[in-house]
């Protein structure tokens, strides 16, 4: 029998609430801790994401045949090139359109492994949205316009590719088109990336790009196969994303790692954090789209162009649909035992991409508005009762927010304000060996960051 996931969550204000100790809980669950980070220019993003567009973009990236990463590039109709000059042309548009807001570059290298065994150009296609007050600052949004089929060297089939990963190529497009309408405090890029299916080479252009232009590269959400509902476990699910993330940073150091072992933070990585930014964001500001957050880099054994973000020491999360259909990924398109194979256009739950795409966008905005999250976050208090958080002053904030939970819980529960720009704040009989903390940075609009584990296991 078919398992249907489709109602509504309950609004949080319907939801069981119970005291905690003798501390006024700023969130149960994770929605609460954002009631003040959502910008005003972020309430009308939700609903000028439209499916309309969505479903545009898959068409025409279906049309071009085959992205295989060595397939055609001089055809316009067919292949890698035609299908990545038609994402310049359209970030070309929606840059006219924005009055010249995006800069829009091809940045590309020639690259050979196991699976580019010829000396092969792989091009990633990038439009900058330049912030207006910290422009060295950024957030990334990131899809992958490549296709394969079973045999990943069959660079001649039809790959149509519409699930992995034209939708999240066309995630990517929509957030351009309707985040491009705003200004922001911080840069955001859109990157349409090449070459993941032969070994991420386009996550690693661009994070090596990004150090190259010097970056501050504070997020990048990479969206991956994040278009389909039915899934191959027989649920039906349009109501949850899977957001994975880093439990430890991949550029750790053994000293590092033994100042983790010891007094934790493998739960609190500057990825884990964003992942509940995003859950709070998808709690308070969406109707009927949960994130489920997953402990992993990505999914068992499998990777996608976040991880050569992580691995270049950039924050970096992966979106994927809740329940993913194997027979509908990597596969030649037929019908076999009366089983369609094939990553095909019928298998995209436009509606439920556009959802997932307002999380993407409504996140940017509320990233590129906050201040950046506080540097040289720490704590002391150790046998004492009261624990000691102090943190650097972070451009652009007018206050701070100290949080902290207990060690088992998975999201923040208890915050307390810092009086006026105070970068210290003292929590009296709160005892250190008890609890995790973290610091947020606000805004005098209510914009806020995402908070922050002390030491090097958290830092931005």
């Amino acid at each position: 029998m078919t398992e249907e996931r489709l109602r509504p969550q309950p609004p949080a204000s319907s939801r069981p609430r119970r005291q905690l100790l003798r501390w006024a809980p700023a969130a149960l669950g994770s929605v609460a801790w954002l009631a003040a980070a959502a910008a005003p220019s972020t309430a009308d993003i939700p609903a000028a994401i439209q499916p309309a567009q969505l479903r545009a973009t898959v068409e025409t990236l279906v049309g071009f045949g085959t992205r295989h990463t060595l397939s055609e590039t001089q055809s316009d109709a067919r292949g890698i090139g035609a299908a990545r000059r038609w994402a310049q042309k359209r970030f070309d548009e929606i840059g006219r359109a924005c009055g010249g807001c995006l800069d829009v570059r091809m940045v590309g290298r020639t690259v050979s492994g196991p699976r580019v065994p010829q000396p092969t150009e792989v091009v990633d296609v990038v439009a900058v949205q330049r912030g207006t007050v910290e422009p060295e600052r950024v957030v990334v949004i990131t899809g992958h316009i490549d296709s394969r089929v079973t045999d990943v060297m069959n660079a001649q089939s039809d790959a149509p590719g519409a699930n992995d990963d034209a939708s999240g190529v066309a995630a990517v497009l929509e957030a351009a088109r309707v985040l491009s309408t705003q200004r922001f405090r911080a840069t955001i890029v859109y990157g349409v990336l090449s070459g993941e299916e032969q070994g991420l080479y386009g996550g690693k252009i661009l994070a090596d790009y990004a150090k190259e232009q010097g970056w501050q590269v504070e997020a990048d959400l990479n969206n991956d196969i994040v278009g389909n509902t039915h899934g191959g476990d027989g649920v039906n699910d349009n109501t949850t994303v899977r957001v994975f993330s880093e439990g430890t940073k991949a550029t750790e150091t053994a000293q590092q790692a033994n100042r983790r072992r010891y007094n934790g933070g493998e739960l609190d990585s500057p990825s884990r954090n964003l992942a509940r930014y995003l859950a709070a964001l998808a709690e308070r500001s969406l109707t009927n789209l949960r994130v489920e957050m997953v402990y992993r880099t990505d999914r068992y054994n499998r990777g996608g162009d976040q991880v050569e973000f992580l691995n270049a020491g950039f924050p970096a999360l992966r979106l994927s649909e809740a329940h993913e259909d194997y027979t509908r990924q990597h596969q030649d398109v037929r019908v076999e035992r009366g089983i369609r194979y094939g990553d095909t256009i019928d298998g995209v739950d436009f509606d439920y991409l556009a959802q997932v795409t307002r999380l993407d966008a409504l996140a940017l905005a509320s990233l590129a508005n906050a201040p950046a999250p506080p540097r040289g976050v720490t704590i002391a208090g150790a046998v004492t009762p009261d624990t000691v958080v102090k943190w650097q002053p972070a451009a652009g904030a007018t206050g701070y927010r100290v949080w902290w939970r207990a060690t088992t819980d998975p999201q923040w529960r208890y915050s307390r304000n810092a009086p006026g720009d105070a970068t210290e704040l003292r929590l009296a009989d709160v005892s250190i060996d008890d609890w995790f903390f973290g610091v947020s940075a606000i805004a005098a609009d209510g914009s806020e960051s995402p908070v922050v584990f002390p030491g090097d296991a958290g830092s931005f």
